[in-house]
């Protein structure tokens, strides 16, 4: 009865928030997200305790006005954002954070965030339920400018027990009506083409994802953004996309100088997209010092 008396009053608070919002307790906050946070651990490889520590820490137990009113629950700014924004102060005043539908879609693009950016790639290597490295990655990789931030999120994952969800301990997870749908796509196989004798690619259809392409071949989401160069502001994928399902060359595979000039303006990760060369190693090549360079029509770009 306990049991039953606890979820109900959870699904009451949550069902309040769309009106006047009732202030969350962090066990509160822990009964409505820990099935969220495990399908994200699931999916995306990054520690239920990680991802519940953060919402609480980041979003007030899911009562700032940043989660009230903007769905956002981890405080992850704009970034080349293109849907809804709130401004408000933080590092500075008016900073660009994003707006999201639902809270759900928050923990999503919170997972996408960590997988699709550089500078958090290290995490994935970590072991999932290794919270403390986790805690200081994150840290290191700069998502939060607080020095004692790592603590403060290991004092939440110890306090409230939250490592528990890392081995999935939760009840029982209900499918995802978008899961079904990429599950019964999977009979939409692609055909791998080859670059170069190595560097593996399909080409989007129609209503491709990067959550079905990962599926189909038995990879991860992280994994999937490691091997491709995309653009950071890119969330979906156009039919006609060139996406690698393996590595692509450190170098380049063309065994003599080879030059291009371009019709359009281009930046080297479109570039590295369309040659299957590593867009690090196109900056080399060409003696840029980063590889997020945007070159205009008629310009040369060496190959090799």
């Amino acid at each position: 009865m306990k049991l039953f008396l606890t979820s109900v009053s959870v699904v009451l608070a949550l069902s309040s928030q769309a009106n006047t919002h009732q202030k969350l307790s962090r066990n509160d906050y822990v009964e409505l997200w820990k099935t969220e946070a495990i399908r994200q651990m699931k999916e995306h490889n990054i520690p239920a305790s990680i991802t519940l520590a953060q919402g609480i820490l980041e979003s007030g137990s899911g009562n700032s006005e940043l989660a009230v009113k903007g769905k956002n629950h981890f405080g992850i700014k704009c970034h080349g954002w293109t849907g809804k924004k709130m401004y408000m102060d933080d590092d500075a005043k008016g900073e660009c954070f994003r707006v999201y539908k639902s809270a759900e879609q928050s923990y999503e693009d919170h997972s996408l965030f960590l997988n699709k950016y550089d500078r958090y790639a290290f995490l994935f290597d970590l072991d999932l339920a290794d919270y403390k490295a986790w805690a200081k990655g994150l840290r290191k990789a700069g998502y939060a400018t607080n020095p004692q931030y790592p603590q403060l999120l290991i004092k939440l994952i110890e306090d409230l027990e939250l490592d528990q969800y890392d081995k999935g301990m939760v009840p029982e997870i209900v499918a995802q009506p978008e899961l079904i749908a990429a599950n019964e796509s999977m009979s939409n196989k692609h055909d791998v083409a080859i670059k170069g004798k190595r560097s593996k690619y399909v080409v989007v259809k129609k209503g491709d994802t990067f959550y079905k392409i990962a599926q189909e071949f038995g990879l991860t989401l992280g994994q999937l953004y490691r091997y491709n160069d995309f653009d950071p502001k890119k969330d979906f994928l156009e039919e006609g996309d060139i996406v690698y399902i393996n590595k692509k060359r450190v170098g380049t595979f063309f065994k003599k100088k080879k030059e291009i000039t371009l019709k359009e303006d281009a930046s080297l990760n479109e570039l590295s997209q369309e040659y299957g060369i590593k867009a690090s190693s196109l900056a080399r090549i060409n003696g840029f010092a980063r590889k997020d360079v945007v070159l205009s029509a008629g310009e040369t770009v060496t190959l090799r």
